[in-house]
Order: C-alpha cells, then structure tokens, then sequence
C-alpha cells in the first residue's frame, strides 16, 4: 500500500459536504482533516501498488460534489 494526501479545495460553505460524501463513498480514505489556509480539506488514502494515483483522484475525489481545486502530494517513506 502507498500512501497520498490530496489537498481539497472546496466551494464556500460545502468542505463539510465534500468530507462527508468523500468518507461514505470512497473506501481508500483513512482520514480527513478540515485545514485552515489555501486549501479546506486534507486528505489521506492508501492505494494499492498497482492504483494509479491520476485516475484515483480524477475519478473519485475531484467528482465530489462542491470539490473546486485538488493538490496531491505522493508520498515515499514513512519515518515513525
């Protein structure tokens, strides 16, 4: 499994909407977290090796309801 962060720009009012709809519907988000700054909301997944990211996030994430503006960060070793 690989973990990203996609970073979620919504449109006014609808970053609870938009989280709400993205835990219900799409099984590979561990987590959600409301943000404060250029973006409302981030993101984290784990995809399988052979998931490809583009398509995960254009077909799943970017189709929400109210979603305007996504930023994905790929990530490469975790240190704990």
């Amino acid at each position: 499994m690989k973990a990203i962060f996609v970073m979620v720009k919504c449109e006014l009012g609808r970053a609870y909407d938009v989280a709400d709809s993205a835990v219900e519907t799409i099984e590979q988000i561990s987590e959600i977290y409301s943000t404060s700054g250029q973006y409302d909301l981030l993101i984290k997944a784990y995809l399988d090796h052979e998931t490809d990211i583009g398509h995960f996030v254009t077909e799943n994430i970017q189709t929400l309801p109210g979603v305007r503006d996504t930023f994905t960060i790929i990530t490469f070793k975790a240190f704990s």
